[in-house]
């Protein structure tokens, strides 16, 4: 089969194709392009960047898979696909553990000031360094403080399982779940039969309880926190977003950042990427990381060599 692998893969992926006789092909194929390129191919595999909607599955007769390398699949239009006969696969498990890391990475580096100290070090180490000292000595522990988490799939138990490490006690809310104790497994590395319980409860609840709030969902579903969200949260609450852009209303969350509803902040995915608002961007208490959560050598590798098995299969 003739496989188009259009957003980059781990060596490892791309070997295992070539090594069961497909023909694969790594130039890059601008998104523009694809209308008159793309039913040369018998496959495409993509990450993030490159759209395979509607319009392009009609121009594309000869296509027979769809391969997503990550979680989501928001920028495949899946069920006209599966109407079509074209089969769809990601790789819904292979970055779980780099974007979990990645949220508690950016908590503990909100609640310690380490974005404004990062920003100032550089500018004002040498000359002004007792004052900034000063200034960023007034962080807080994690130990003792409720996470809330918003979505409860593979990700946020993740999430959980490191931040209980942490000490800190967890509460979730996901639509698909029901309510009450749900047992997650800690790091691979415990006893695979050692559990503990994380109470899964409403919406509001995880909204009014949470120190601090994680975004663990897929996009495609508009604002999950706008300003009515806001309101109903504590006062000084944490934000981490490392799932989807467009999940939280930037403007709202800006705003509530000025009234000091909302006191630390962190995000790896934005409501157009690149960004087009620089606000955030010019926050000294926000955390920044350019949609890197799944960007760890592990997972790229992870995902390169499950995505090449999917194909591999499915073709044999």
């Amino acid at each position: 089969m003739r496989i188009l692998i259009n957003d980059g893969m781990h060596p490892k992926g791309v070997q295992l194709l070539k090594d069961a006789g497909h023909d694969v092909d790594t130039n890059f194929i601008p998104q523009e392009e694809l209308t008159s390129k793309l039913n040369s191919y018998d496959a495409v595999l993509v990450r993030s960047a490159t759209k395979i909607r509607k319009e392009l599955i009609d121009q594309s007769p000869n296509l027979k898979l769809i391969g997503r390398g990550g979680v989501g699949l928001d920028n495949i239009d899946v069920s006209y696909a599966k109407e079509k006969g074209i089969a769809v696969f990601n790789t819904p498990a292979a970055s779980t553990r780099s974007v979990a890391e990645l949220a508690i990475a950016h908590l503990f580096g909100i609640v310690r000031s380490l974005p404004m100290v990062n920003k100032k070090m550089a500018v004002d180490g040498i000359n002004d360094f007792k004052s900034l000292k000063k200034t960023a000595s007034k962080g807080i522990e994690l130990e003792g403080k409720t996470l809330g988490l918003i979505g409860f799939g593979r990700i946020a138990k993740e999430t959980a399982s490191i931040a209980l490490g942490c000490g800190m006690k967890i509460i979730a809310f996901d639509p698909y779940i029901s309510e009450g104790d749900v047992p997650i497994k800690l790091h691979p590395s415990y006893d695979n039969n050692y559990k503990i319980n994380v109470k899964t409860t409403t919406r509001e609840e995880v909204l009014a309880e949470s120190d601090f709030i994680s975004l663990h969902i897929p996009g495609g579903q508009g604002y999950v926190l706008d300003a009515p969200e806001f309101e109903q949260m504590k006062d000084g609450v944490g934000i981490v977003n490392c799932a989807r852009g467009g999940t939280i209303s930037e403007n709202a969350l800006i705003e509530a950042i000025n009234s000091e509803k909302v006191k630390y902040v962190a995000t790896d995915v934005f409501e157009n990427e690149p960004p087009t608002d620089d606000r955030l961007l010019r926050m000294d208490n926000v955390g920044l990381s350019p949609h890197i959560g799944a960007s760890t050598q592990e997972a790229q590798e992870r995902v390169g060599v499950q995505l090449a098995k999917s194909v591999i299969d499915y073709f044999s």
